[in-house]
């Protein structure tokens, strides 16, 4: 089988439902950014700090090609991983990219209950995250629309959810793949 990349804004679930689906498949999840942190024995923020985001966006492409390596594989990608380099068609080429879309109103619940987590958006005010998500989101539609699928991600608010949307996403993979 080929690998399969989730793809998205932060806060759509790549990690939610790939660890989900990963299990229904009997396939082996990795999330690139805590595959980083265990590689680097460091914090994707304190890489950030140390060298900036080129050097880390050059950590982030060499994690990437190295997981590409793997097979049956979930890898749920960083949120701006698509955005740099050639990685959405490196990705592409590698296996199945699937965008989780999630509308931006979506996007601002979850991640205001998240923003102390989330170094980037920490301590940013109602209206400053809403605007933060637009920008950002808008800027890299255009690569996560590059993607291979798309899937609504918008119900994952509780369990019951994230289990029928898991259900839906390996039904589309195993489609896929045929």
């Amino acid at each position: 089988m080929k690998r399969v990349f989730l793809i998205g804004y932060m806060g759509t679930g790549k990690t939610t439902l790939g660890k989900i689906i990963s299990k229904q498949m009997n396939l082996t999840f990795i999330d690139l950014d805590i595959y980083i942190e265990n590689r680097y024995h460091k914090t994707i923020s304190k890489i950030f700090e140390e060298v900036g985001e080129e050097g880390f966006r050059k950590i982030e492409r060499t994690s990437l090609e190295e997981v590409s390596e793997f097979e049956n594989i979930i890898i749920a990608t960083g949120g701006g991983t698509p955005c740099f380099f050639d990685n959405m068609e490196f990705m592409n080429n590698k296996g199945t990219t699937i965008y989780l879309m999630t509308n931006n109103n979506v996007l601002f619940e979850r991640l205001r209950i998240a923003s102390q987590n989330r170094p980037i958006i920490k301590g940013k005010t109602d209206d400053e995250l809403r605007e933060f998500i637009k920008i950002n989101v808008d800027k890299r539609h255009p690569f996560y629309s590059k993607s291979n699928l798309c899937f609504d991600a918008n119900k994952l608010d509780n369990r019951s959810q994230i289990n029928e949307a898991g259900k839906k996403l390996v039904e589309l993979i195993t489609k896929e793949n045929r």
